[in-house]
């Protein structure tokens, strides 16, 4: 066996691994997979003896690449202002497919990625690598381009960043789903006390809803301008079909049989904390929606 086939045969193992350290990255599985593509190439030019520990190697080319698709991101005058929503993880309701468990182990949910999208590059590699994936400082520091230390404190200010901003889900699933159910009769009955009763007073909805002339990004905050929305939503006479997005009870919803917008929930005490919704056309043709049944028409 060749270098050559040899690296690509150990890169592969490592492929899932890689892609989700891009996805936690990135937020988005399609620049995931093309971060993950270009570690590839980068490790075909690299100079692989004196590589110890290949997983490692791996995981700081996906990092470097991945950081610097966040800085061209940042820096793209076209880039919309406003709330970031992630690209959806989209599952049955029976349960995560086995190809997502990799991507959605640590709770990686759309509240977190959410929050993610707020810090800085460095901040957001610092943490992705040492909380999620253990690597150590002294190796994070060189992608950063700062000391240990300092990297180290760009970890710790992420992390407290993600703990005052992302409420933790309920950890049963049961429960989550009985609260989105609730939230999803509500808004079909039109009975604005039950969506108030199933909503934080603090609840905040995000959505993406494409290219048009009133902006891409829209955010609501609060129960009662929540639950208008809702009730809006549900006249647009939509089908409606159950799933999970990553890993927590959501809903895709379809007009004349194409996808209109998928709605992921973040749900704590038994309470809807956070809607995210994406309805970017451009966007909702990315996302893996296969190995669903056909949403209602």
């Amino acid at each position: 066996m060749d270098d050559q086939q040899w690296l690509s045969e150990r890169f592969e193992e490592h492929r899932t691994r890689l892609r989700a350290v891009a996805y936690r990255m990135l937020g988005s599985l399609s620049e995931a997979d093309d971060a993950v593509q270009e570690a590839w190439l980068r490790s075909t030019r690299a100079d692989t003896s004196q590589v110890e520990n290949l997983d490692a190697w791996l995981k700081t080319i996906v990092a470097r690449v991945s950081l610097n698709m966040l800085r061209a991101r940042q820096g793209r005058p076209e880039e919309p202002v406003g709330p970031y929503v992630p690209e959806p993880i989209i599952d049955p309701p029976q349960g995560v497919r086995p190809e997502h468990e990799t991507l959605l182990a640590d709770a990686v949910g759309i509240a977190l990625l959410v929050v993610l999208e707020t810090l800085s590059p460095p901040e957001r590699l610092a943490y992705v690598l040492h909380d999620m994936f253990d690597v150590p400082f002294d190796e994070i520091a060189p992608i950063v381009e700062r000391s240990p230390e300092a990297a180290r404190q760009l970890a710790s200010r992420a992390r407290r960043r993600i703990r005052s901003a992302a409420p933790p889900d309920d950890a049963a699933l049961t429960g989550q789903r009985a609260t989105v159910e609730a939230f999803l009769a509500a808004s079909r009955d039109g009975d604005f006390d039950a969506l108030i009763a199933v909503l934080h007073p603090d609840v905040v909805l995000r959505a993406d809803l494409g290219p048009g002339p009133a902006g891409a990004f829209v955010e609501v905050r609060g129960a009662r301008a929540v639950a208008g929305r809702a009730e809006t939503y549900m006249h647009l006479g939509l089908g409606e079909k159950p799933v999970l997005v990553n890993g927590t009870p959501g809903v895709v919803y379809s007009r004349r049989g194409q996808p209109f917008s998928v709605l992921g929930f973040t749900v704590t005490a038994g309470r809807i904390t956070a809607i995210d919704i994406l309805a970017d056309p451009d966007r909702l043709r990315q996302l893996d929606l296969s190995g669903l049944d056909d949403p209602q028409q």
